[in-house]
């Protein structure tokens, strides 16, 4: 019925009266607190159960029950409770047993959030209470690693997993590794690395393919992306959406623009529906050379696409293009389609749109702007503000430059900076490649 406060007061009468708990009923209870929300009560009663003996009216409790307890308060990003939760009463319990999915669930959410050192701790506690690693610990360490870029001790972890009897590497651990030499820019090691796996008889994958291509093609050596490109197609994987994103990406970088947009068409042949990416660097790289009409065009096809939600940094670059060309009426129509699909303007957003205005001298029109930007909650720009209250001293509008100084000195924002001179359009992207 969701009564859960009172289903725990019951739970709790029945303890007190005397009557045996069983496994069941416990587990039960526990996990649907947990999934409730009411991680407190459920902790407590576990907590509770643990320290109570078989003649105290204790019951067994699987570790799957404080397993699934860990990991929700995981998806909650509650990676300190859940750490505390495990140290002080799963660990220093006597009726609580910890497996080794429980260190893994604590080890992946500490990786997550950069913990990486913390998660060692964990690792290296394991055998003292009965539990040994598995191939999906080795994985989480060694991915937690390659994101924080510790990629060399990373390797150091993969190479004793090589070396250990009854417990191989497969193609995830591999790809991590891999993955941190390509953010790197250490392409020569992770090409090289891609060998190894292979020779040891691990097949890669296309994930493994994709973040190659996608490592190349971010320093530019797109002969390079191409023959790994080769490679995959040899072996029998198919180019995926994230394959065309990374090379498109590759090509505009290296200043072919051109073709990229012949892998855009190639995408269409193949049935291929370009993501968020795809639209994001080729808008990002027509509209910096100047070719806003292709640029806006690409919007156009993005408004069609339900199964996208459109983000700032896609709009962005074609409206600072149509500011700075004095399209005003093209740029606002811009800034309304994107709060027709749902897509907030951000700092950036508005910052374009104020300084276009005004390089216009269409005052009031700045004005409006940017008091939608702090009725919006949005964090002023310096330059927005430096450039509004100086084309209004120059209006004669001296109270309302007062008003934008004044609205703005309110704003906490501590990297204010008046030595900049330029927007900061985003024109690099990190095309996400799952590991």
């Amino acid at each position: 019925m969701g009564c859960h406060d009172l289903a725990a007061l019951v739970f709790k009468y029945m303890k007190a009266d005397g009557y045996l708990v069983e496994s069941s009923l416990l587990e039960s209870v526990v996990l649907a607190l947990a999934n409730a929300g009411k991680f407190g009560i459920a902790k407590e009663i576990l907590i509770n159960q643990g320290e109570l003996g078989s003649e105290e009216g204790g019951s067994i409790v699987r570790p799957f029950v404080y397993n699934s307890l860990l990991s929700l308060l995981m998806k909650q990003s509650r990676v300190d409770e859940a750490v505390d939760f495990l140290k002080d009463h799963i660990l220093r319990s006597k009726r609580l047993f910890p497996d080794t999915c429980t260190f893994n669930i604590v080890i992946r959410g500490l990786c997550r959030v950069g913990g990486v050192d913390k998660a060692f701790e964990f690792f290296n506690d394991m055998g003292s209470f009965g539990c040994f690693p598995d191939i999906v610990t080795y994985n989480t360490l060694i991915n937690g690693l390659c994101v924080v870029g510790q990629v060399d001790r990373a390797r150091g972890l993969l190479t004793n997993l090589e070396l250990q009897d009854g417990l191989s590497p497969d193609v995830v651990t591999y790809t991590s590794v891999i993955s941190g030499y390509c953010k790197l820019g250490r392409m020569d090691e992770a090409l090289n690395l891609m060998d190894e796996m292979i020779t040891y008889g691990i097949s890669p994958n296309l994930v493994t393919f994709n973040i190659l291509i996608n490592g190349f093609g971010k320093i530019g050596d797109m002969f390079s992306a191409i023959n790994v490109y080769g490679r995959m197609c040899s072996v029998g994987y198919p180019p995926d959406v994230v394959t065309f994103t990374s090379l498109i990406d590759g090509y505009c970088r290296t200043g072919e623009l051109d073709q990229g947009l012949k892998l855009w068409d190639e995408m269409n042949i193949r049935n291929l529906k370009p993501n968020l990416y795809t639209f994001a660097v080729l808008i990002s790289a027509l509209s910096k050379e100047n070719r806003l009409n292709e640029a806006r065009e690409l919007l156009r096809q993005l408004k069609l696409r339900d199964d996208i939600v459109p983000q700032p940094f896609v709009y962005n670059p074609v409206l600072d293009g149509f500011c700075k060309a004095g399209n005003l009426n093209e740029a606002n129509v811009i800034a309304a389609e994107m709060e027709s699909k749902g897509c907030c303007h951000d700092k950036i957003t508005f910052t374009i749109l104020i300084l276009g205005h005004c390089m216009k001298g269409r005052m009031l029109d700045a004005m409006a702007i940017f008091d939608k930007m702090v009725s919006w909650g949005c964090v002023t720009d310096d330059i927005a503000v430096s450039c509004l209250t100086s084309c209004l001293l120059k209006a004669g509008m001296a109270k309302e430059a007062y008003k934008v100084r004044l609205t703005s000195s309110k704003d906490l924002n501590p990297d204010l900076s008046s030595s900049k001179q330029s927007i900061p359009i985003r024109t690099s992207l990190d095309i996400p490649v799952a590991v």
